[in-house]
């Protein structure tokens, strides 16, 4: 096993100075622009600065992980965390981390591309089942986001009986945009968030309802597809679809009251989204944005809004480059209920404050620990992240008293 000292030396970073909690603003200080639309309602972007007061303590429990994507907690309290090249590790809350697990299957680390989502089923206590997404070469070049599932053996050292339950159709050539959180809904089913395989010329599927490009599945914990589904049962429709129109989601979350499958994704040069993913609905992509592409040119028709496609619940211009998101479901920070993101791009935690559906303020920490990738939450509240980084770290946040 290899071991990671803990580094005792803890770093204090604050966003909001010591005026108290509640308060609001201006926006957060983000630059310019890259685009002139006009929101479609008040505070759909650059929401009043919000300001909680709280200063955050940042520990780094293990480093030397390679591009780390994604954190799941065990019963036992230790992590299970994925390193994109395709490996699988055991850390546990004092930075041991262990060997690789054998048994992960074969990945494709090009790029964008490795081994990245993990999360737990929901009878793992018995089961000892795991769930994890993948980009896989299929051949002529091709690849694409798939979904297995395993045995974790009872000494945590490989996975047993690894299982292939779903794969994105159709595999493309591309090492991008790949997706993919995990979420499991409340009656046992898992959705799955896909990109647009970041090409010009397959990202317009991402409208056709035939493919899995752009998408939000929904399927069963065989893979097989709910006969509930929104497009269940149509000619020339995938069923496994629950939503279109997406470009490169990264970040997912059910809502702790409603359930609703909460999302973030990336939009091009601007126009990072917050959406409400629900049944059947399209959300544009990529016939309307708020962003632009890279070269400057308009997505498209240059427009932000078409009847029968949704409007973001929120978006950034410029681009913040959302990891995952969660809901703040504890007591330990005054944040129960707000949107948590980790910011890549940005390399910062980003809270939105909500009342219903609408945003109602924005605060960003800035913790000095580079590209944020994934945030988990621990049984008494505190923040873990890993840093999307050749040599990657784990780290605890806590509110500093």
């Amino acid at each position: 096993m290899v071991r990671y000292a803990v580094i005792a030396a803890v770093l204090v970073f604050s966003a909001c100075g010591s005026e108290s909690a509640g308060q609001s603003g201006p926006p957060v200080q983000q630059g310019a622009p890259n685009t002139n639309f006009e929101p479609a309602f008040a505070q759909q972007t650059r929401a009043p600065q919000a300001r909680s007061g709280v200063e955050i303590a940042v520990a780094q429990i293990a480093g030397a992980l390679v591009e780390p994507w994604a954190i799941v907690f065990l019963p036992d309290g230790r992590m299970l965390v994925t390193e994109r090249p395709g490996r699988l590790r055991i850390v546990t809350r004092e930075g041991q981390v262990s060997a690789p697990i054998a048994g992960v299957p074969e990945v494709d680390a090009r790029n964008q591309g490795g081994l990245l989502d993990v999360v737990l089923a929901p009878d793992f206590t018995q089961s000892r089942i795991i769930y994890f997404t993948y980009s896989e070469r299929r051949g002529g070049g091709e690849n694409t986001t798939t979904v297995a599932r395993a045995r974790l053996s009872q000494d945590a050292r490989r996975l047993e009986d690894v299982r292939v339950i779903f794969r994105q159709q159709p595999a493309w050539a591309s090492t991008g945009h790949f997706g993919s959180r995990i979420v499991f809904d409340r009656e046992g089913r898992l959705f799955v968030v896909l990109g647009d395989r970041q090409r010009d010329n397959v990202r317009g599927l991402a409208q056709d309802i035939s493919t899995h490009i752009g998408k939000v599945v929904r399927i069963n914990a065989d893979g097989t597809a709910p006969t509930d589904n929104p497009f269940a049962g149509q000619a020339n429709a995938r069923p496994e679809i629950w939503s279109y129109g997406h470009r490169n989601i990264q970040g997912a979350d059910l809502h702790p009251e409603t359930g609703d499958l909460w999302i973030v994704e990336h939009g091009p040069q601007g126009g990072d989204e917050v959406n409400i993913a629900r049944a059947g609905r399209n959300y544009g992509w990529p016939v309307i944005s708020y962003g632009e592409e890279y070269s400057g040119l308009p997505v498209g028709e240059g427009i932000a809004a078409r009847d029968g496609m949704e409007q973001p619940i929120y978006y950034w211009d410029p681009v913040i480059a959302p990891g995952d998101m969660d809901f703040y479901r504890g007591d330990l920070f005054p944040w129960r209920g707000d949107i948590l993101i980790a910011g890549l791009r940005a390399q910062a935690l980003v809270r939105l404050e909500l009342d219903g559906e609408r945003v109602t303020g924005e605060e960003r920490f800035a913790l000095g620990v580079g590209r944020i990738r994934d945030i988990a939450e621990s049984e008494d509240g505190a923040l873990w992240i890993v840093t999307d980084e050749p040599n990657g770290g784990l780290y605890r946040l806590t509110p500093r008293r």
